[in-house]
This record gives C-alpha cells, structure tokens and sequence, in this order.
C-alpha cells in the first residue's frame, strides 16, 4: 500500500486514521492508491506489531446508583445530549473502521474495572464524558498514562486534552437576546454550581446582565435535568412573580420550566420570554419551541475523536484544548 502511494508506511497510518498534519496533496495520493488496490487494513496483524487493538472506549462516568431515580444507564439515555455526543464520535470514527466499545462507569469499583480494562491494553485510549465535579476518572487516566480526551473542561487542573463551548459567550447571547426584546425583569435558572458549565454559564449570563445595567438577577440552581428546572421554576415564581424573562441553562431544565409556567397561567412568550441553552431534541420538542443557545456537540465531539487519535498516534503528545463557539438559535419561547 505504502509503495503503491510512494510514501512511508507511517503516512498511511495518518491519512487512515484521520491525522490531520499530512499534505492535502498527499492524502489524494494515499486514498488513489487505495481505491486502486483495494487496500483493507489487517487489523489483527497490525495489532501483533503496533501492540494496539485498533479500539476505542467511549466512557460515561458519572454519580448513580442506589440514591438516583433511575439507574445509570437509563439516566445518560434519557438525555439527548448524550445520543449527540455519540453521534458525533461515531460519525468520525466509523469512515475509519473504528467502532467505539460504550463503557458506563458510576461508582468507585466499576471506576476501578475500566481503568484495569484500558491499562490491560483492551483499547488503545478512552473518549470521557463525565457528569458530575468530583469524578476521579479523568485523574485516574492521566496518572496512568492512557491516552484519553475529556469532553468538557475539567474540574480540576490536570493535563488531558478536552472540548468545551464557549459557555460564558453563550449565557452573553441569551442575556443580549432577553435585553432586545425588552425584558426588564429577568431571572435564571443555572445548572449544578460544582460543575465548571454551570458556573460558567451563570457568571457569563449575570456579567452580560451587568453590563446591560441589571445589578441583581434572581438565581435558582438545577441541576441539568426537567424534574430539576420543573422545581426551579416554581421558587423563582413563588419569589418574584413580576419576572418576564428567564435564560435556563439547559434546555432538559427549560422544558421543565416550561410546565411550571404553564401551571401558573403565565403565557411564552407573551409574559415570559424563556432561552434555553444546547439546542438539543428537547428544543424543539417545547411547546412552544425553544430559543437556545447552540451547543455544538457534534462537531465537537468529532473532533474530540479526532484528538484522541492524534494522542494515540503519538503518544507523550502534550494535552491540548479546544473551545467552540456557540450560536443563538431563535424560535418562539423568546
């Protein structure tokens, strides 16, 4: 195949598995040559000389079990972003003959089991969504050397290379939204303040307020889920019932919102104006359909994907980061 291209064999090795830092001319050249020979690569003979498997885990770590309502799988499918971020990695991974191996890890002991799974060589590195603050997985991969790409910034300061959106631009864009349609008492509904997306998201929004001279915005935390935006919700009308505009930080806690709106009577947008943020299936799923803020999941997830096979590919690499920007998508909550 190689000679066939007239490359090295390590530049086929890039142009199959997506890294970018090859000539476009030459992965023209490497991609003739293999529609011309019919090239597939031997999986199992590439395994016994480059000791990888050619797999990859896509890991989902996060709290469950006895004290949640529901157990954990059924918590991370019952959230469309989570069907996004498959969809994403998959996207990009499968035109490469990679098939992601799901892995679900919700407390210390299975915590344990993946990490021997990886450090046992039974996939070459790890794609990481994790759903609460305190995980110790990400720390837990860095300290043994596994290959691995966060999704989202992580807690705590560590070198792994993650993807993240631009949360405070975000929240800027729903405050700016909620200000032109002339809403003058506006309150929020944050996301878990233990986790960096929620923290971000309320600081960008009260600083954009700020700056539109709104020097208290009413604050309740939820925590990413309907039940949770549901009862947000309620205390922020039991509170201040005059308000007539609210930015949700997630659209999951904006459906939730929603309800409760309904349940008072109260008209969207014609007496609250509500933004979500994701831009996810529950957009558009609300009645009436959200105005959210993009979250790219998608695209960064690819590239999530993408970066773990730079990571693979050379391993010592250093942890790099990149951030997204969001989008303001208008429908006719707000």
């Amino acid at each position: 195949m190689a000679r066939a291209a007239g490359v090295s064999r390590s530049t086929v090795s890039r142009v199959i598995n997506g890294i970018r830092n090859v000539d476009p001319a030459i992965q023209e050249t490497v991609r003739r040559a293999i529609a011309t020979t019919g090239y597939v690569p031997n999986h199992a003979a590439r395994s016994l000389v480059t000791r990888r498997t050619g797999a990859i885990a896509l890991v989902v770590s996060g709290a469950g079990g006895e004290g949640a309502d529901a157990p954990f799988p059924g918590q991370v499918f019952a959230d469309p972003f989570f069907g996004r971020v498959v969809g994403g990695i998959v996207g990009f991974l499968r035109p490469r003959g990679i098939h992601p191996i799901l892995m679900f890890a919700e407390s210390a002991e299975i915590h344990a089991q993946v990490l021997t799974h990886l450090r046992h060589g039974n996939a070459d590195g790890a794609l990481l969504v994790s759903t609460h603050a305190a995980d110790p997985l990400p720390r837990l991969l860095v300290e043994a050397r596994v290959p691995a790409v966060l999704f989202a910034r992580p807690a705590e300061p560590i070198p792994i290379s993650y993807v993240d959106v631009d949360h405070r631009a975000g929240a800027k864009l729903a405050a700016d939204h909620l200000v032109s349609r002339g809403r003058h008492r506006v309150a929020t509904i944050s996301g878990p303040l233990d986790v960096p997306a929620g923290q971000s998201r309320l600081t960008g929004f009260l600083d954009a307020m700020a700056a539109h001279g709104h020097a208290y915005v009413p604050h309740a935390e939820g925590g990413f889920t309907h039940h949770s935006g549901e009862a947000a919700m309620e205390r922020l009308l039991e509170e201040h019932p005059g308000l007539d505009g609210v930015f949700v930080a997630n659209d999951l806690m904006a459906q939730g919102a929603l309800v409760a709106l309904r349940h008072h009577g109260r008209r969207v947008p014609e007496d609250v104006a509500v933004v979500g943020f994701d831009d996810s299936s529950a957009a558009t799923a609300c009645r009436p359909p959200l105005t959210t803020v993009r979250h790219p999941v998608e695209d960064m997830a690819g590239e999530m994907a993408r970066m773990l096979l730079a990571h693979i590919e050379q391993p010592g690499r250093p942890a790099i980061s990149k951030i997204f920007d969001p989008v303001l998508v208008v429908r006719d909550s707000a």
